[in-house]
């Protein structure tokens, strides 16, 4: 797989690693649901929209083209390196870029039509004081939507990836290793948004499917990006080609060599003010 970018080689390593995200994890798990988020949104009740954990821009630039030219659009996020992609990707556009921690929103009280957040909350420490800052700026009737990830088992390529990566390891992962999809359950999401002061919610998962060039790809993607990569080569660096070659084996066998086409799920919340 060809790991080049447009990144400046002597950009630093967590710059980098948001390039990384942008091109290949972007279109493999974030693109079909940006598309599906932005396709909720009704244009014709928002001049004010705040996006939580914009990351590279992938939603960002869905939501702008569905909202009126004349709606304005806060695209937010706490990593300026992942902002600094994103900038540069949709240079041009209108769109209000800042450094925000969604733990707290910068913001008056209900002056926000619509906050949106894709793949963002799993990883926030305090989820009640979260939300219910969204809560806060919203206007009455307005509408809250985001993303989290359903059960790993429900996400094919992860799961045979998370699975393959077992073998190289004594005991459990470290629970960090499941923050990504911490937050499956409607279960889970429901009381936070209700405790919140949420009035009406919706919750539902989603299915689409994740598509690489080839199976050989997305084995190298998903093993360079899996929270076990580091752990697993600074104790054998060999062990990372075994691991791709066992992926690549069993996303061929089931999902096809080119293209690699695996399913995917993910929990789409709203909520109204």
């Amino acid at each position: 797989m060809n790991n080049t970018s447009n990144a400046n080689p002597s950009a630093d390593p967590s710059l980098e690693s948001a390039v990384h995200y942008d091109e290949f994890l972007g279109p493999m798990f974030f693109e079909p649901y940006a598309i599906e988020v932005a396709a909720r949104i009704d244009p014709s009740s928002v001049s004010l929209v705040l996006e939580i954990a914009a990351g590279t821009g992938r939603v960002t630039r869905h939501i702008r083209k569905r909202i009126p030219a004349s709606a304005n659009l806060i695209a937010s996020d706490i990593s300026e390196d992942m902002l600094a992609v994103a900038k540069r990707k949709l240079e041009g556009l209108e769109i209000d870029w800042r450094n925000i921690d969604a733990q707290q929103l910068p913001f008056s009280d209900n002056s926000i039509d619509l906050v949106v957040c894709c793949f963002g909350y799993m990883f926030v420490p305090d989820k009640p004081k979260a939300f219910a800052e969204v809560l806060r700026v919203l206007k009455p009737g307005g509408m809250f939507l985001f993303t989290t990830w359903d059960k790993l088992e429900n996400n094919a390529a992860s799961y045979i990836t998370r699975s393959a990566a077992k073998k190289y390891f004594e005991g459990p992962f470290p629970e960090s290793y499941n923050q990504a999809t911490s937050m499956n359950d409607e279960a889970l999401i429901r009381p936070l948004l209700k405790h919140a002061g949420f009035s009406k919610i919706s919750i539902e998962k989603v299915q689409k499917h994740s598509v690489c060039t080839t199976a050989r790809e997305a084995a190298t993607v998903l093993v360079q990006s899996g929270p076990f990569f580091h752990e697993i080569k600074k104790r054998n660096s060999a062990w990372i080609d075994e691991m791709v070659v066992t992926v690549e084996k069993e996303l061929s066998e089931k999902f096809g060599v080119a293209p690699m086409i695996a399913p995917i799920s993910a929990v789409i919340s709203q909520a109204w003010k």
